[in-house]
């Protein structure tokens, strides 16, 4: 049993004091005013431990690879990945902070108090005056042409109906030793205010996770998804932004993307749930952030008699809005199409805590850093139906790969 330890209100997250930890895990849950940290690592496992009733034994923090639910299936890709994360991690930090309805509270083991509170000291300092971070040259590994000529190609094979609908992602890479993860996280933070961000260490590689999106939410025996399909870009001039903000909350394209994720996470979700315990709380709503608009369904489920939180991360996995409907055959093209394996990114990363909740992001607005090799990643996708342009949808990438190059003090 952990000791809890109250550290105020009111406390700041100061990122720099990281530094020397080689293992930890942020997550930033802004829709309940809710932030979680697991630093450190006192053991490790390729699942989380759960206890008979499905609530965590200890507070457990670990992400997933897209990859994850690929082995036995006939998917892999097998492109190799420059920022390679374990498919499956999930640690029990020695150190845990967490951040609810402005009162820090900083979790650890007897005997551990007094390292704690030292931690807890450098971490809740006044932040530092960060210097700008180092400007990067990205480049993209798929160009606008190759793009169209694969777009086009998965078009034909969901006008056959093949499939309904396919989410096809582009990478940028760039290779700057110097760059600095600790000073870019809070800058991108505060540039993209994203509501589910994530800050993962394992070693020497990085995740600086600015998303918008959740995967899933577990609260007891409730579970809840939360698939994001359809984005418009966010305008200076308050009209023309409600004008995108109508577009996209009544365009045929994007509600019918969402509405396919959508579907296929109650799919999913279904497999693990009682019966007749599946919900659409909300459909189509349009949220908004600062530099984009997005469309998100909510669907609900209590899980069925046996079946674990965990269960439902298995069955919902990977995240329906980053693959297509049919899921399976969309993830077929998906290996066969792309250019680069997708790694962590479209994973998840999240954690289980004692009191029966969970909460898993999906890892989209995301760089991934490898500091051995001082190459970065920084992956974009959008979902082709048959009614998509196919330049549009290459915009789509790239207006989603600016709202984080740009943050990052980079604009070109």
């Amino acid at each position: 049993m952990r000791v809890r330890i109250p550290l105020g209100e009111s406390a700041t997250f100061n990122p720099m004091a990281l530094r020397s930890e080689p293992v930890f895990l942020y997550r930033r849950l802004a829709d309940i005013d809710r932030q979680v940290l697991g630093v450190g690592c006192l053991s490790t496992s390729d699942s989380p431990v759960l206890d008979p009733e499905g609530r965590a034994v200890d507070w457990t923090f670990g992400h997933l690879c897209y990859h994850f639910n690929h082995e036995g299936s006939g998917l892999w890709l097998d492109h190799g990945s420059h920022t390679e994360f374990p498919r499956s991690e999930w640690t029990v930090p020695r150190w845990v902070v967490e951040w609810s309805r402005g009162e820090a509270v900083l979790h650890c083991m007897p005997g551990d108090e007094q390292a704690a509170r030292e931690f807890a000291t450098g971490l809740l300092a006044p932040k530092e005056q960060a210097s700008p971070v180092v400007a990067l040259d990205w480049h993209c590994l798929t160009d606008r042409d190759t793009y169209l000529q694969r777009a086009q190609s998965l078009m034909k094979r969901i006008q056959r109906g093949d499939i309904y609908e396919v989410n096809y992602c582009i990478e940028r890479v760039a290779n700057e030793r110097s760059f600095d993860p600790f000073r870019a996280f809070p800058q991108l933070l505060e540039y993209t205010d994203a509501p589910f961000a994530a800050f993962h260490r394992r070693g020497e590689r990085y995740a600086l996770c600015m998303s918008p999106e959740r995967f899933l939410a577990m609260d007891g025996r409730r579970v809840v998804g939360e698939p994001m399909k359809g984005t418009r870009p966010r305008a200076a001039e308050r009209l023309e932004d409600e004008r995108l903000r109508a577009e996209l909350a009544t365009d045929p394209k994007e509600r019918s993307e969402n509405i396919m994720a959508l579907d296929v996470m109650r799919h999913d979700l279904s497999r693990i749930a009682a019966p007749r315990s599946v919900n659409v709380e909300e459909l189509c709503g349009v949220r908004s952030f600062p530099r984009v608009h997005q469309l998100v369904s909510t669907v609900s489920a209590l899980l069925a008699d046996g079946a674990t939180p965990f269960d439902a991360v298995r069955a919902a996995f990977p995240p329906a809005s980053m693959t297509g409907a049919p899921k399976r055959s969309a993830m077929r093209l998906i290996d066969a199409m792309e250019d680069a394996a997708r790694g962590l990114y479209s994973g998840a990363l999240g954690f289980f805590a004692p009191d029966g909740t969970a909460d898993l992001n999906v890892v989209i607005r995301t760089v991934l850093f490898d500091a051995s090799n001082g190459r970065l990643t920084l992956t974009t996708g959008s979902a082709l139906t048959a009614l998509c342009d196919p330049a549009t949808e290459w915009e789509e990438c790239r207006i989603k790969a600016l709202s984080i190059i740009n943050g990052l003090g980079d604009a070109r």
